[in-house]
């Protein structure tokens, strides 16, 4: 497969499990090698969001900050732990400890650790499993906004509403192969065209039948 993200474009990658969402992102972020080809990430760093919190819930959340501030080596740790806080909206919530957190306010710190390197990229794992309604509008308010900043911004998700809804491109992956990729309209009119039996349903279950007709 091959792909590209332009600066500012939000990138869903989706489909059923196994199909390779969380290798190809692991590998996008250096964690895991490839067995060929390359990526090229430009002058910016890429920045990774595992989808289980990589948060000490023991600690504050600037205390947590501050920790992967200095595992980064930044210059000057505290002010960029402050250049965090304000982006992400915790300033008040600074001294609290993680663990007596919210899921959704636990994922914007972590977030915020990915963004401590100033990423051009920045990787979600399917950032808002586990949260309420609420709490992933928030979420995706942040991710837009931070997208809005020129942050190519690259994420996972099970929820096809969700990939619909805030990802400017869809990139469907089933058995580690590119079954597509392009706008959600661009989708639909495959899954119209492939699966014609199942076009005036529910975008979802239209999906799951253009897989199928896939062979996957």
């Amino acid at each position: 497969m091959s792909f590209e993200a332009e600066p500012g474009e939000l990138v869903a990658v989706i489909g059923p499990n196994g199909a390779g969402k969380t290798t190809l992102l692991s590998i996008l972020a250096g964690i895991q090698a490839a067995d060929g080809g390359e990526v090229q990430t430009g002058d910016g760093a890429v920045g990774w969001v595992p989808q289980q919190a990589a948060l000490y819930r023991r600690l504050t959340v600037e205390e947590n900050l501050l920790l992967f501030a200095r595992l980064e080596k930044h210059e000057d740790p505290q002010a960029s732990v402050e250049e965090m806080l304000e982006l992400t909206g915790l300033g008040e919530r600074r001294g609290e400890i993680v663990a007596r957190l919210s899921g959704g306010n636990q994922q914007r710190i972590n977030i915020a650790i990915g963004l401590l390197s100033r990423p051009g990229v920045l990787l979600l794992d399917e950032p808002s499993v586990g949260l309420d309604p609420r709490q992933r509008a928030r979420l995706w308010e942040f991710v837009s906004a931070l997208a809005g900043r020129g942050t190519s911004v690259i994420f996972s998700t099970h929820d096809i509403q969700e990939a619909e809804r805030y990802g400017d491109r869809m990139l469907v992956l089933a058995d580690g192969e590119a079954l597509f990729d392009g706008p959600a309209d661009e989708l639909r009119e495959a899954v119209r065209t492939e699966a014609p039996e199942a076009a005036d349903r529910d975008f979802e279950t239209a999906f799951v039948a253009y897989l199928q007709h896939r062979g996957h």
